[in-house]
């Protein structure tokens, strides 16, 4: 396996800690109270103790469930959606235009309406997480279907090539990367989208967890959630891009 060089590490590394230095710089000089911005070792403390407690395993465990929950559901009916519209005349003509007009609105603008729906149960946030992973995954699938040349359709259709050898043998192998980057997106938006139902309406959660620690002034706690949710979001996004990379030299080699 390839490994980064330490020099190009450090190079990676350079705007975290350039960043990090310039935080304790501006908590040490006072230039805002320490509130407000406060000092790293803080900040440090207070996610251990969360993390020692138990809280932090809570809040981040329910956010996960709900994220993997949503993100199954919403990829598994987007793919569905995508390979339909592209193989199907009909099928496109009937949802392409609601299809183009709702994911132009942002998944957040759906959380009132939702709420409605499904109250503030984890049910309501396994739906936007699903929204938000729909759409990405449907119109990658979508293109990357229609994409395929029309020489392998009409010699799978000469060949009576019944549906589910036809999916596996002529439609996975050559959608297979604009699939994934459609799931990656569908992913990154799912968590985001996650992150900001639970600051609005949630009993557990990161998202919650931050809003608690607004509310109590617990600048330190905001900022722990914070910097979860960044660690976590890039985690699953390099995942993404290892299975993306795995699954793509798969293709080449059959």
């Amino acid at each position: 396996m390839h490994r980064p060089s330490p020099g190009k590490a450090a190079i990676r590394l350079a705007p975290v800690l350039a960043l990090l230095v310039l935080w304790e710089i501006a908590a040490s000089t006072g230039i805002w109270p320490r509130q407000v911005l406060v000092p790293l070792e803080q900040i440090g403390a207070t996610l251990l103790a969360m993390a020692s407690s138990g809280e932090l395993e809570r809040h981040l465990s329910a956010s996960l469930y709900r994220l993997a929950c949503g993100f199954l559901a919403g990829s598994l009916v987007g793919v569905s959606t995508g390979v339909a519209m592209a193989l199907s005349r009909n099928v496109h003509r009937l949802l392409w235009p609601t299809f183009t007009c709702i994911r132009q609105v942002p998944t957040i603008a759906f959380i009132p309406l939702l709420i409605l729906f499904f109250d503030v149960e984890d049910s309501f946030k396994i739906v936007i997480v699903s929204v938000a992973s729909f759409f990405p995954s449907a119109l990658a699938t979508h293109d990357a279907v229609r994409d395929i040349p029309a020489s392998h359709r009409e010699v799978a259709r000469l060949y009576r090539m019944p549906l589910a050898p036809f999916l596996a043998r002529v439609i996975l192998p050559a959608t297979v990367p604009q699939v994934l980057t459609g799931l990656r997106l569908g992913l990154t938006r799912g968590w985001l989208s996650l992150v900001a139902a639970e600051l609005l309406a949630a009993d557990s959660g990161l998202g919650q967890m931050m809003e608690m620690g607004r509310q109590l002034f617990q600048i330190d706690v905001v900022l722990c959630g914070v910097i979860v949710a960044g660690l976590i979001g890039f985690l699953l996004d390099a995942s993404m891009v290892r299975l993306e990379r795995h699954l793509s030299r798969w293709r080449t080699a059959t």
